[in-house]
């Protein structure tokens, strides 16, 4: 894979929009008074607990750092601007944050006739095979995962009114609740101008990657949250063998040392 370096888009966003659309930024993450977790700590414990802390057991709606909601954002805007074909989606959404700021920078473009498509099983990660996936696995079954962040399950109900709380919740906003594998290579889902996938494992990254990505539709973003976190997941793996099958040969941009995306051109 090739690594180039981000470059912002411009936006089209009003003084006003971009306004909006860094307030909400700020408030989905609950870091309008506080500050993120650094995610580039060495000390992992101490992060771990300052993830709990500030995410688990505080008010974010999402635990993405600014820098990804910053990368949606462009990702979005570019193909607004540009009159890429296609809906939005995130793949694993937890309490919906980015997919809140989804529906909230589409609102801030004044854009009607594109849709949010939240999908999620609403109940926590899907248990790993041991056998195929024993990093994993034993992730999964740990006192971290399992005492502190409760496998990232946040209900249906409880992201539904999340949106709600932001006055973005209308006939834009669809749901698909359930495993990856049952949902998605049903989904009425025709094409899309921004995939995210945060499926945490490799399982999941790859099952949402093979059914979502031939809608993507050319000049449109894939983005993957998860890719350089190789200390508890096969994600890394699951996206390289997805593009080696899928001869995806475009650019891989790091947007920090965990997530990445490309923006597809074939």
């Amino acid at each position: 894979m090739v690594d180039v370096k981000h470059e912002p888009v411009a936006g089209i966003l009003s003084a006003g929009g971009e306004l909006y659309a860094n307030l909400l930024k700020r408030s989905l993450t609950n870091t309008v008074f506080a500050a993120e977790p650094d995610a580039n700590n060495k000390d992992q414990l101490r992060l771990a607990l300052e993830f709990n802390r500030h995410y688990m057991k505080g008010a974010a709606i999402s635990m993405l750092p600014l820098s990804r909601l910053d990368n949606l954002q462009a990702c979005i805007v570019d193909a607004v601007s540009r009159g890429v074909p296609g809906d939005l989606i995130e793949a694993g959404v937890w309490r919906g944050g980015a997919t809140i700021f989804m529906r909230g920078v589409l609102k801030a473009l004044g854009v009607t006739g594109r849709r949010v498509w939240v999908a999620d099983s609403f109940e926590g990660l899907p248990e790993p095979d041991a056998e195929k996936y024993p990093l994993e696995a034993s992730t999964h079954r740990g006192p971290v995962m399992t005492r502190a962040f409760n496998h990232f399950a946040a209900s249906l109900e409880e992201v539904q009114q999340n949106f709600r709380a932001y006055e973005l919740l209308d006939d834009q906003v669809m749901f698909l609740k359930g495993w990856f594998k049952d949902t998605l290579p049903k989904a009425s889902v025709e094409q899309l101008a921004v995939l995210r996938v945060d499926g945490d494992y490799y399982e999941s990254t790859m099952d949402a990657f093979t059914h979502l990505y031939p809608k993507l539709s050319i000049g449109g973003y894939a983005i993957c949250d998860d890719y350089g976190e190789d200390s508890w997941t096969y994600c890394r793996r699951a996206v390289d063998e997805f593009r080696d099958l899928s001869n995806i040969s475009d650019p891989v941009v790091h947007v920090d040392s965990r997530c990445i995306y490309w923006q597809r051109t074939r």
